[in-house]
């Protein structure tokens, strides 16, 4: 790219996979494509994971947290991991530097297509007109996978409830002990009614966290924590700020990721024209 090039100005090969954005006129329906219908060991409780968050941009710790997770069930007899899924917050979500909620299932759809056998993205909560508390996201999740789809079968023909927890990075755990942010029903709901598999990130200590914290101690025994054998810090902050700086962001998410984003003319300045309201003139005068 020469100097001075606008990044979305670059012509580009064609690419294997499908860069239109997506519309949320279609009616949504709940992905169920890689959920198997039979268990493999009927000794097991069946098992699936919900990670819910921005994803704006998803990036490879995202999708390296479900293979941690993973890994870590493999090892033990308890569960059985039948599929995982990613459910990107709303719009009302109102975060900074949260792209438009279309772009970012895409971008969650692209990556999980393109990289896994065995990854979802479910589109309710982004669909909805109001922020959805994470405790109602994984009742969401329940009533699809046990009330509409009936949980799975056994081997011998049984149906069995399947186990729904929350995966999720140290730093949201964290966020559990911030006042205001989490109301201790959610809490209660959300770590002693479904559970939680925590990734320990660098810098975070959960297993400190969860003993100061009343309400996860009094649930700790359905909390998982998996620490990260490789560390991997990406953070989609970084990732936003690297495009807005026009620095390469290659390595850090799948390529079909990066191409939408530049598709698309994601997480760039915006040119002083469409800056409209005289909050937006302020802080461009200071």
């Amino acid at each position: 790219m020469e100097p001075g090039e606008d990044i979305t100005s670059i012509t580009r090969v064609s690419t294997p996979y499908e860069l239109s954005p997506l519309s949320f006129d279609a009616p949504y329906e709940f992905p169920r494509h890689l959920l198997p219908t039979v268990m493999k060991d009927d000794s097991k409780i069946p098992l699936v994971l919900v990670a819910c968050g921005s994803f704006s941009p998803v990036t490879y710790l995202h999708l390296r947290m479900f293979e941690m997770a993973q890994d870590h069930f493999k090892e033990r007899n308890e569960f059985e991991l039948l599929t995982g899924y990613y459910s990107p917050v709303s719009d009302y979500y109102m975060k900074e530097g949260l792209a438009k909620a279309e772009d970012r299932v895409k971008m969650c759809q692209l990556a999980v297509e393109t990289t896994s056998d065995w990854l979802m993205v479910d589109s309710w909560e982004p669909r909805q007109t109001t922020y959805q508390r994470t405790a109602v996201v994984l009742d969401h999740f329940d009533h699809e996978l046990n009330t509409v789809g009936g949980g799975i079968l056994t081997t011998s023909g049984e149906r069995r409830k399947i186990r729904i927890m929350l995966l999720a990075g140290g730093d949201l755990i964290a966020s559990f002990g911030h006042p205001g942010v989490w109301a201790p029903e959610d809490l209660h709901h959300i770590v002693g009614h479904y559970g939680s598999v925590i990734i320990e990130r660098t810098g975070t200590d959960v297993y400190g966290f969860l003993l100061s914290h009343d309400i996860l101690y009094q649930h700790r025994m359905n909390v998982t924590v998996i620490k990260q054998l490789i560390h991997n810090d990406i953070s989609s902050t970084k990732i936003r700020l690297f495009v807005k700086r026009g620095m390469s962001i290659k390595y850090l998410l799948p390529n079909p990721v990066i191409d939408y984003i530049h598709a698309h003319g994601l997480y760039l300045p915006r040119p002083p024209s469409q800056i409209t309201s005289e909050q937006d003139k302020k802080h461009l005068a200071v």
